[in-house]
């Protein structure tokens, strides 16, 4: 028992087994479940004793204001859906990819305000895959945004990325039997710098933050260096995606927000069939030596990360997270039943939740609602919990356009076929 309740007991010795108990539980931490319209909330209302919260005169506003460059393959959809998610809550506008764009903001080109559908003008947050452009971000969004981002360890990123992107990535389609090992044995052997989605077989973080992916800090660490400074000079957090919980603890007190504006379902998952149990030694040494430039930032943002925890007092941060998982677990269960598994797109019976597969060789998973779905706010809460990208950009889009009168057809969430992840789009020379 923790010292402070042993010594709440020896102070009762005269008061009564109820009383007693009902005293330690107003000062434990008590798990909610409040129903706000169509906001769930299911988080510890009091913080434990070791973790208080911030301390500040007045207290701060939920931030409102955020960018999130998602790259790719880094759990970066699980942390869209949590800002689409608080977007709608707060009645906030999301700037979303024109239709020529598709659901990113034609990726792989450099990011330009064009790109951005005029109904998602001006916007509040931003969390659709992009390749960074400072000055273009600027223009777009408020002066107050706070940007963040998301790394991966690049070993495992490159698997995913190769397992992914296998269909198209032309230096991936060249492998012999898509093997990740024969590819990484010689990968200029397959590789053409400057080809259509190069950037998704070398350096593809640094092509996302906007850097030159064909640069390695063998050659030159002080491109590295400078890339690194470019990064911080913007971001005001880099999350890591092997520990996201806690990446969501130092989220949610940078923007003031609560527990419950952090629960997330994880969405875009491989199913055990589609990727590496384990990556051998010798593979992710390859990986990252072919990604060297991905292997510099993401070392470079781990340490960072964690001198960050350190500050914020690593046991509470901790504590926090572990509040995180459980309270998560509850809403899966309360949304998904008792055993909240994930499912294969075959088995999910609501069409709104039917995750897009990229190929017949990958298998994206999700969740699914008991009974194939119902109504009600509870209904439609869980079912954002677990809407895939390009269903909940569509009706987010379509709910924008409502909103600021702009004349549309209507179309059903559910019955738009998902289109592809990306396409071939013109390339546009760049100034020099």
């Amino acid at each position: 028992m923790p010292p402070i309740f042993q010594r709440l007991q020896q102070s009762t010795t005269m008061m009564s087994r109820r009383k007693f108990l009902l005293l330690v539980l107003g000062c434990s931490t008590i798990s909610l479940l409040i129903h706000q319209g169509s906001q769930l909330s299911w988080y510890p209302k009091l913080f434990p004793l070791s973790c208080p919260p911030l301390r500040e005169s007045p207290p701060r506003a939920k931030h409102t204001a955020v960018a999130f460059l998602k790259t790719h393959k880094t759990a970066g959809t699980t942390v869209q859906n949590i800002l689409f998610r608080f977007a709608e809550r707060h009645n906030l506008t999301v700037a979303l990819p024109h239709p020529s764009c598709e659901h990113q903001f034609c990726y792989p080109r450099n990011f330009s305000a064009h790109f951005v559908h005029p109904a998602t003008r001006p916007p509040h947050m931003l969390a659709s895959h992009l390749r960074f452009d400072r000055a273009e971000l600027e223009r777009l969004m408020p002066p107050d945004t706070v940007y963040v981002t998301i790394l991966r360890e690049p070993a495992a990123m490159f698997e995913s990325l190769f397992s992914y992107y296998n269909q198209y990535c032309p230096a991936f389609r060249r492998v012999p039997n898509a093997s990740l090992e024969a590819f990484l044995r010689t990968p200029e052997a397959y590789y053409r710098p400057g080809e259509h989605f190069a950037m998704f077989a070398h350096n593809t973080l640094a092509y996302d933050l906007g850097g030159d992916n064909e640069r390695s800090p063998r050659d030159d660490a002080a491109y590295l260096a400078g890339l690194i400074r470019q990064v911080e000079e913007v971001f005001s957090l880099v999350m890591i995606a092997e520990y996201f919980d806690e990446s969501l603890v130092l989220l949610r007190r940078l923007l003031a927000w609560d527990l419950d504006d952090v629960l997330y379902a994880k969405l875009n998952a491989r199913a055990a069939t589609s990727r590496l149990a384990t990556i051998p030694e010798a593979l992710a040494r390859a990986a990252r030596a072919w990604n060297a430039l991905d292997a510099g930032l993401y070392d470079h943002f781990n340490a960072t990360f964690w001198r960050r925890v350190a500050r914020a007092g690593r046991a509470c941060v901790e504590r926090e997270a572990r509040e995180l998982r459980e309270a998560r677990q509850r809403l899966l269960r309360r949304c998904f039943g008792d055993e909240p598994v994930l499912r294969p797109a075959a088995q999910i019976r609501t069409k709104q939740l039917q995750p897009w597969q990229p190929s017949r060789k990958v298998d994206i998973m999700g969740y699914d609602l008991p009974g194939g779905g119902g109504a009600g706010p509870t209904t439609e809460a869980c079912l954002k919990l677990a809407m895939p990208e390009v269903q909940y950009s569509n009706y987010l889009l379509r709910k924008q356009k409502r909103r600021g009168g702009v004349r549309s057809r209507p179309e059903p969430v559910l019955d738009n076929p998902p289109p592809r992840p990306i396409r071939a789009l013109p390339r546009i020379p760049q100034a020099t």
